[in-house]
Protein backbone atom coordinates (compact mmCIF):
# COMPACT_ATOMS: atom_id res chain seq x y z
CA UNK A 1 0.00 0.00 0.00
CA UNK A 2 1.54 3.64 -1.04
CA UNK A 3 1.55 5.65 2.24
CA UNK A 4 1.24 9.25 1.81
CA UNK A 5 4.49 11.24 1.89
CA UNK A 6 4.56 14.46 4.29
CA UNK A 7 7.60 16.80 3.65
CA UNK A 8 8.90 18.38 6.80
CA UNK A 9 10.99 21.06 7.61
CA UNK A 10 13.83 22.38 10.21
CA UNK A 11 12.08 24.15 13.73
CA UNK A 12 14.43 26.79 13.01
CA UNK A 13 12.65 27.70 9.42
CA UNK A 14 9.59 28.68 11.20
CA UNK A 15 9.52 32.09 13.49
CA UNK A 16 7.49 32.88 16.90
CA UNK A 17 5.48 35.83 17.76
CA UNK A 18 2.95 36.31 20.76
CA UNK A 19 -0.50 37.34 21.13
CA UNK A 20 -3.33 38.48 23.74
CA UNK A 21 -4.09 35.58 26.15
CA UNK A 22 -6.33 32.69 25.41
CA UNK A 23 -8.26 31.42 28.35
CA UNK A 24 -10.38 28.52 28.62
CA UNK A 25 -13.89 28.96 29.74
CA UNK A 26 -14.01 26.81 32.79
CA UNK A 27 -11.71 26.57 35.73
CA UNK A 28 -11.96 22.99 36.73
CA UNK A 29 -12.84 19.65 35.15
CA UNK A 30 -15.71 18.98 37.02
CA UNK A 31 -16.86 22.44 35.14
CA UNK A 32 -15.93 21.67 31.59
CA UNK A 33 -17.48 18.17 32.16
CA UNK A 34 -20.90 20.30 33.74
CA UNK A 35 -20.82 22.24 30.33
CA UNK A 36 -20.67 19.73 27.82
CA UNK A 37 -23.46 17.98 29.89
CA UNK A 38 -25.56 21.55 29.31
CA UNK A 39 -24.68 21.81 25.48
CA UNK A 40 -25.56 18.41 24.55
CA UNK A 41 -28.68 19.33 25.76
CA UNK A 42 -28.74 22.13 23.86
CA UNK A 43 -27.09 20.83 20.54
CA UNK A 44 -26.70 17.52 21.06
CA UNK A 45 -23.26 15.33 19.82
CA UNK A 46 -20.10 17.01 19.94
CA UNK A 47 -17.54 16.78 18.05
CA UNK A 48 -13.94 17.93 18.23
CA UNK A 49 -11.01 18.37 15.80
CA UNK A 50 -7.38 18.77 16.72
CA UNK A 51 -4.38 18.94 14.66
CA UNK A 52 -0.89 17.36 14.56
CA UNK A 53 2.12 19.99 13.71
CA UNK A 54 5.41 17.95 12.41
CA UNK A 55 8.80 19.92 12.49
CA UNK A 56 12.50 19.14 12.47
CA UNK A 57 13.25 15.49 13.25
CA UNK A 58 9.93 14.67 13.71
CA UNK A 59 8.51 16.24 16.16
CA UNK A 60 4.70 17.32 17.37
CA UNK A 61 3.87 21.27 18.58
CA UNK A 62 1.73 20.62 21.62
CA UNK A 63 -0.20 23.87 23.61
CA UNK A 64 1.33 23.54 27.51
CA UNK A 65 -0.35 26.26 28.98
CA UNK A 66 1.54 28.72 31.84
CA UNK A 67 -1.61 28.93 34.18
CA UNK A 68 -3.14 25.72 35.33
CA UNK A 69 -5.77 27.79 37.09
CA UNK A 70 -7.08 29.00 34.32
CA UNK A 71 -6.95 25.46 32.22
CA UNK A 72 -7.96 21.98 32.34
CA UNK A 73 -7.28 18.89 31.65
CA UNK A 74 -8.75 17.27 28.29
CA UNK A 75 -8.05 13.60 29.71
CA UNK A 76 -6.56 11.70 33.14
CA UNK A 77 -3.45 11.67 32.22
CA UNK A 78 -2.72 15.19 30.22
CA UNK A 79 -1.30 16.61 33.65
CA UNK A 80 2.42 17.70 33.51
CA UNK A 81 3.57 19.00 36.89
CA UNK A 82 0.94 22.02 37.33
CA UNK A 83 0.37 21.96 33.86
CA UNK A 84 -0.93 20.05 30.67
CA UNK A 85 -0.68 19.24 26.63
CA UNK A 86 -2.60 19.52 24.50
CA UNK A 87 -2.90 19.75 20.74
CA UNK A 88 -3.99 22.75 18.50
CA UNK A 89 -8.13 22.69 18.19
CA UNK A 90 -11.40 22.65 19.74
CA UNK A 91 -15.26 21.98 19.26
CA UNK A 92 -16.77 22.21 16.22
CA UNK A 93 -20.19 24.89 15.88
CA UNK A 94 -23.21 22.80 15.06
CA UNK A 95 -23.01 21.84 11.30
CA UNK A 96 -19.75 22.84 10.60
CA UNK A 97 -17.00 21.45 8.34
CA UNK A 98 -14.65 19.33 9.67
CA UNK A 99 -11.84 21.38 7.70
CA UNK A 100 -13.06 24.36 7.71
CA UNK A 101 -13.82 24.21 11.76
CA UNK A 102 -9.97 22.97 12.21
CA UNK A 103 -8.33 26.02 9.79
CA UNK A 104 -10.81 28.44 12.02
CA UNK A 105 -9.10 26.89 15.63
CA UNK A 106 -5.90 26.66 14.39
CA UNK A 107 -6.03 30.68 13.23
CA UNK A 108 -7.59 31.48 16.68
CA UNK A 109 -4.83 29.43 18.30
CA UNK A 110 -1.68 30.35 16.33
CA UNK A 111 -2.43 32.64 13.74
CA UNK A 112 -1.65 36.67 13.95
CA UNK A 113 -5.21 38.96 14.12
CA UNK A 114 -3.88 40.25 11.21
CA UNK A 115 -3.54 37.33 8.98
CA UNK A 116 -5.62 34.86 7.77
CA UNK A 117 -3.05 31.60 6.99
CA UNK A 118 -4.34 29.36 4.13
CA UNK A 119 -4.04 26.30 6.23
CA UNK A 120 -3.23 23.06 4.55
CA UNK A 121 -4.80 19.87 6.28
CA UNK A 122 -4.20 16.57 5.86
CA UNK A 123 -6.09 13.01 6.03
CA UNK A 124 -8.06 12.30 9.60
CA UNK A 125 -5.59 10.14 11.17
CA UNK A 126 -7.52 8.62 14.75
CA UNK A 127 -10.74 9.26 15.80
CA UNK A 128 -11.97 9.04 19.50
CA UNK A 129 -15.15 8.51 21.55
CA UNK A 130 -16.22 9.55 24.60
CA UNK A 131 -19.04 7.31 25.86
CA UNK A 132 -20.09 9.56 28.36
CA UNK A 133 -20.02 12.92 30.36
CA UNK A 134 -16.12 12.19 31.69
CA UNK A 135 -12.73 12.44 30.77
CA UNK A 136 -12.40 8.74 29.16
CA UNK A 137 -11.94 8.51 25.94
CA UNK A 138 -12.05 5.30 23.59
CA UNK A 139 -9.96 4.91 20.31
CA UNK A 140 -13.16 2.79 18.87
CA UNK A 141 -16.74 3.31 18.79
CA UNK A 142 -18.58 1.95 21.63
CA UNK A 143 -22.13 -0.04 20.87
CA UNK A 144 -24.13 3.40 22.29
CA UNK A 145 -22.51 5.94 20.85
CA UNK A 146 -22.69 6.88 17.22
CA UNK A 147 -20.67 9.40 16.51
CA UNK A 148 -17.44 10.68 17.24
CA UNK A 149 -16.07 13.06 19.80
CA UNK A 150 -12.20 13.72 18.61
CA UNK A 151 -10.58 13.68 15.34
CA UNK A 152 -6.97 14.22 14.98
CA UNK A 153 -5.35 15.68 11.35
CA UNK A 154 -2.07 16.12 10.50
CA UNK A 155 -1.43 19.55 9.58
CA UNK A 156 0.89 20.53 6.56
CA UNK A 157 3.25 23.26 7.15
CA UNK A 158 5.51 25.21 4.23
CA UNK A 159 8.66 25.83 4.36
CA UNK A 160 8.24 29.23 6.06
CA UNK A 161 5.62 30.26 8.74
CA UNK A 162 4.87 32.97 11.40
CA UNK A 163 2.85 31.46 14.66
CA UNK A 164 1.25 34.15 17.30
CA UNK A 165 1.09 32.11 20.41
CA UNK A 166 -1.24 33.50 23.23
CA UNK A 167 0.68 34.43 25.91
CA UNK A 168 -0.64 32.30 28.15
CA UNK A 169 0.31 29.66 26.34
CA UNK A 170 4.29 27.94 25.14
CA UNK A 171 4.33 25.92 21.96
CA UNK A 172 6.27 22.89 22.77
CA UNK A 173 8.45 20.89 20.19
CA UNK A 174 8.14 17.29 21.32
CA UNK A 175 9.85 14.66 20.04
CA UNK A 176 8.15 11.18 18.78
CA UNK A 177 10.05 9.42 20.80
CA UNK A 178 8.87 11.07 23.89
CA UNK A 179 5.24 10.27 23.46
CA UNK A 180 5.21 6.73 22.27
CA UNK A 181 4.08 5.02 25.05
CA UNK A 182 4.20 7.70 27.31
CA UNK A 183 0.67 7.65 28.78
CA UNK A 184 1.31 8.81 31.95
CA UNK A 185 2.56 12.28 31.03
CA UNK A 186 0.58 12.45 27.74
CA UNK A 187 -3.13 10.93 27.72
CA UNK A 188 -4.17 8.17 25.57
CA UNK A 189 -4.86 10.72 22.99
CA UNK A 190 -1.36 12.49 22.80
CA UNK A 191 0.63 9.20 23.20
CA UNK A 192 -0.27 7.22 20.13
CA UNK A 193 0.13 9.97 17.58
CA UNK A 194 3.52 8.16 16.74
CA UNK A 195 1.24 4.54 15.92
CA UNK A 196 -1.14 6.89 13.97
CA UNK A 197 1.28 8.44 12.05
CA UNK A 198 3.72 5.31 11.10
CA UNK A 199 1.23 5.04 7.97
CA UNK A 200 2.84 7.96 6.47
CA UNK A 201 6.42 8.60 4.81
CA UNK A 202 8.47 11.59 5.86
CA UNK A 203 10.65 13.40 3.86
CA UNK A 204 12.95 15.50 5.69
CA UNK A 205 13.77 18.92 3.81
CA UNK A 206 16.71 21.02 5.22
CA UNK A 207 16.80 24.03 3.96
Amino acid sequence: MEKSVVNIYPLGSYTFGTKEPKMEKDTSVADRLARMKVNYMKEGMRTSVEGILLVSIVCLLAFNPTDFRKKLIDGPCNRIGNTFSKLPGGRLKPGENEIEGLKRKLSGKLAPSSLQPNWQIGECVATWWRPNFETIMYPYCPPHIAKPKVKTFPRTLSEREYFAVPKNLKLLAVPLFELYDNVQRYGPVISTIPQQLSRMQFNLVNT
